[in-house]
């Protein structure tokens, strides 16, 4: 299998240092690249091209959002997976809306960082439930411009025009029972290898039905799949 060519992008010399002892003898991925700014990082990646970046979000200058939109501007298909601590989940949420796939804590173990870069280099996202909350919370902000449909509160009192639970009924994306599984435990954070353990399948089996997941909702990535899974009433996130 062809190792995964990463880039860490992080402005701390013992952190990137200690991330590198951690990452550097992995055998699914290999560092191609590291960065201590996001300048030198765009620097690099026009003679190197990474197919992940691990990207810090407190970089200097400019930030690790703005690295993100630029990557994704110019490299769309190069996947930035943001480093970040506790306090960061605003930040981290820009990070996603400027492209990012998705994000981890800093600290975390080697094994749960070869496992996210995995999923974003498969096209799969690396998000916790929070977080889907967030992106749900700003899509509705969005659907309640005064273009879109009225306020919650109000339609409740008014109540759904005729005909209207059919047609929502009828228009609902009709993913299998396995599908709806597998699109609840995404919306729990699970990676796609611990939710083939939980529902005894193979990782690759369970890449197969998000493929197929996305292509229903008309969506590319987990957090998108998410946020229309809970708009069109297919799941739910507790």
């Amino acid at each position: 299998m062809a190792r995964i060519p990463v880039m860490i992008v992080e402005d701390q010399p013992k952190i990137l240092k200690s991330q590198l002892k951690l990452l550097q003898d992995r055998e699914q991925i290999e560092i191609v690249a590291t960065a201590l700014s996001a300048e030198a990082a765009l620097e690099e990646l026009e003679r190197t091209k990474p197919a992940v970046i691990l990207c810090d979000l407190g970089l200097p200058r400019m930030s690790g959002i703005e690295l993100t939109r630029e990557v994704k501007g110019r490299w769309p298909k190069i996947e930035v997976l943001i480093f970040t601590i506790f306090d960061e989940e605003d930040k981290v949420l820009d990070a996603v809306k400027a492209g990012a796939s998705g994000y981890l804590l800093k600290g975390a173990p080697a094994e749960r960082i070869v496992e996210a870069i995995a999923d974003v280099a498969g096209g799969g996202s690396v998000i916790q439930p929070s977080l889907a909350r967030r992106l749900l919370k700003a899509f509705h902000v969005r659907e309640e411009a005064p273009t879109g449909p009225p306020p919650a509160d109000l339609a409740a009192e008014l109540g759904p025009p005729a005909g209207t639970a059919a047609l929502l009924e009828e228009d609902r994306p009709r993913l299998t029972a396995r599908e709806i599984e597998i699109l609840r435990l995404i919306a729990k954070g699970l990676s796609n290898s611990v939710a083939a353990g939980v529902l005894n399948l193979s990782r690759a089996t369970v890449r197969t039905h998000l493929e197929h997941i996305y292509q229903k909702l008309d969506v590319t990535n987990r957090v998108e799949a998410v946020t229309e899974g809970i708009r069109k009433g297919i799941i739910e996130v507790e």
